[in-house]
């Protein structure tokens, strides 16, 4: 039996999402077309929306509907401190922890030359324009520690430090409440060589 060109292009559709693959794919549009159609009109609703409303803040290249997002636009925020960060779920992990009181650059992805990721894609030029507005004193890179990451951190900082901008990084070591015994040996051997004077 042929299945259905409607249901084929819904299944490679769903293969999009990050993690499903094709016998996942076909079990969600089952389900949807099967058990949950309300569900499904719901999720067709609400991304044909979001398509259609979210852009990026001009200022901080997260997802907004405004021009520029409340976050940058709280005057609560500290302006001469802007914290560059991955992606905009990394941006919701700073605000959850309450750790950071200042400005962010959202950079959507990192440097990956095999990919065909280069300092165009995820914006470099729209991140020195903002780091060298007057207003910020300091770039603190939250970049992942994975090679990706720790590439764009050391370009992104070659790059400001060249245009006298103030640029420092996240630390890394043993996790709050970590037991030694516990720790993989390279979180481990970070910790020491990062280690601080009490």
């Amino acid at each position: 039996m042929k299945t259905p060109s409607s249901l084929e292009e819904l299944i490679e559709a769903l293969r999009c999402l990050p993690g499903v693959g094709p016998k996942s794919a076909q079990r969600i549009a089952y389900h949807l077309l099967q058990r949950d159609q309300p569900g499904a009109q719901r999720l067709a609703g609400a991304l044909s929306l979001a398509l259609e409303r979210i852009r990026h803040c001009e200022k901080c290249n997260s997802f907004a509907e405004e021009t520029i997002c409340a976050l940058c636009r709280s005057p609560r925020r500290d302006p001469a401190q802007l914290c560059v960060v991955e992606a905009p779920g990394d941006l919701l992990m700073m605000e959850q922890a309450q750790c950071f009181q200042g400005l962010y650059f959202v950079l959507m992805g990192s440097l990956s030359p095999l990919d065909g990721i280069g300092p165009k894609e995820i914006h470099l030029d729209r991140l020195v324009r903002r780091a060298t507005d007057g207003v910020v004193r300091e770039v603190i890179l939250a970049t992942n520690f994975t090679v990706e990451g720790e590439a764009t951190a050391h370009y992104v900082g070659e790059l400001l430090r060249a245009r006298s901008v103030k640029v420092t990084r996240i630390a890394r070591g043993l996790p709050a409440g970590g037991e030694l015994e516990h720790v993989d040996s390279g979180t481990l051997a970070q910790a020491v060589t990062e280690r601080r004077e009490v």
